[in-house]
């Protein structure tokens, strides 16, 4: 897949901000989804900024060598709830927030530091194509009901809709939103081809708005798919307050919390926290991987899985020092690179200055929240597709006459499209995980059958 721009380029500098921007678009959503499931007052302006703390971490450990942002993983969910539950005061609980991402970082650091010392060829020979590709495929069509969720065209949302009308609207708007973008990436001159979903997200906004316009003027609340009021209540109080705010760090509000440590509570945090980080290393060999075939260089080799790992697990820990969430590569991050062959890092660094900078300022953020669920739905429908297309790419050199192959392929399709999950008190194996422990064990047992 031959890039526009590639790792090392850098485009001009009007150009690299929309650039950017686009990206911060496509993990947007994600990002500061993580703390408002969470809730306990994280701060979404916080966990933007951690994001993009983080990713300028990683980018200094890959030595400027891969181009993805970092935003709040959603694997470590359960984790940062426990370190709310169990009668913890909530103080406590931001603390346990920290510990919780220093630990999961470590585990991370250790296998780094592993993979320094014994290379980096047992990843291949433990997850080959017939592996990874699946797999990879699987990170996308696990994402899809999200997609599809946010677009409005599940049959929950009919069930529960009071008026269907408002289905059908959310339909419209996230479909003009993907077909946009779509023209855009395939028909578009060379601007239109690099910011397809800056486009999209702006048409399906306007189409919203006119029905918003219209739902107003014929008092039919059903056309009424964007909501407004993130905007109007903060222009209600004008002040420099109200546009400029210090975001709510998790640091300061763990600040005064360490005399309550005790060693049950750091065990529970990180018995929460540690295997989870294994799981996620399974996802983030994975989303390299991915991303290798995308910008045809092996990043396992250069900058290395253990430079790789080190920029993760450290970005980690600095993001949840400010953000509360443990960050991960995002496949929206991976998606936006394939969709729009814009590989530059330079795009990357800007984008993370672009989310430390915004999560200061209200309006940004404010109006960033408004654009509704079901155009963020339609774009996701291209970048989760993306990465799973992605993902079957890698099963094209993959003989699957081969009954080797084709049993191990489809173990890893059943269990991922399937939704196995294993929960073990806090910690959960995702469907991803299962899916490739079931492939990686597939493999080996019939790896052994000799070659006729």
């Amino acid at each position: 897949m031959k890039m526009i721009y590639g790792v090392k380029d850098r485009p001009k500098f009007p150009a690299i901000l929309v650039f950017a921007f686009q990206q911060l678009l496509a993990i947007m959503a994600a990002t500061i989804a993580v703390p408002m499931i969470v809730g306990h007052g994280m701060s979404t302006s916080a966990a933007l900024f951690g994001a993009g703390i983080g990713t300028l971490v990683y980018v200094a450990f890959t030595r400027a060598k891969s181009p993805v942002f970092l935003g709040s993983s959603f694997a470590f969910l359960g984790s940062m709830a426990a370190a709310f539950g169990g009668g913890v005061a909530v103080g406590l609980g931001y603390m346990g927030l920290i510990i919780g991402a220093i630990l999961a970082g470590l585990v991370y650091v250790v296998i780094a530091l592993i993979v320094k010392a014994v290379g980096v060829n047992w990843v291949s020979k433990l997850m080959p194509a017939v592996v990874i590709g699946p797999t990879v495929a699987i990170i996308g069509l696990s994402l899809a009901g999200n997609a599809i969720g946010d677009l409005g065209a599940t049959a929950d949302k009919f069930a529960a809709a009071k008026d269907p009308m408002n289905v059908y609207i959310m339909i419209i708007c996230g479909l003009i939103t993907l077909a946009v973008t779509m023209l855009c990436s395939v028909y578009g001159k060379k601007m239109g081809k690099l910011i397809p979903f800056i486009i999209g997200i702006l048409a399906g906004y306007a189409t919203a708005s006119i029905f918003y316009i219209i739902g107003s003027v014929t008092g039919n609340d059903a056309l009424k798919v964007i909501d407004y009021s993130a905007l109007t209540s903060l222009f209600q109080n004008v002040s420099v307050k109200s546009f400029i705010a210090l975001p709510d760090f998790t640091f300061l509000k763990a600040f005064g919390s360490f005399g309550e440590l005790n060693g049950s509570y750091v065990g529970t945090i990180a018995v929460a926290y540690i295997p989870v980080a294994f799981v996620v290393f399974a996802e983030h060999i994975a989303d390299h991987k991915n991303l290798s075939s995308i910008i045809e260089k092996d990043l396992l080799e250069d900058p290395g899985l253990s430079n790789t790992l080190l920029g993760d697990g450290v970005g980690s820990m600095v993001g949840a020092f400010f953000g509360g969430c443990p960050n991960t590569t995002y496949g929206e991050s991976v998606g936006c690179v394939a969709i729009t062959k814009n590989a530059s890092v330079a795009t990357i660094i800007v984008t993370a200055i672009e989310a430390i900078l915004i999560s200061f300022i209200a309006p940004f953020v404010a109006f960033l929240s408004t654009i509704p669920a079901c155009v963020m739905g339609g774009v996701c429908i291209a970048l989760y597709g993306f990465i799973a297309v992605s993902g079957l790419k890698m099963l094209q050199k993959v003989d699957l006459d081969d009954n080797r192959n084709l049993f191990t392929a489809s173990v890893i399709l059943i269990a991922g499209v399937g939704g196995m999950v294993l929960n073990f008190g806090n910690v959960t194996i995702t469907e991803v995980a299962c899916a490739l422990i079931l492939g990686i064990l597939t493999n080996i047992m019939l790896g052994k059958k000799k070659k006729k």
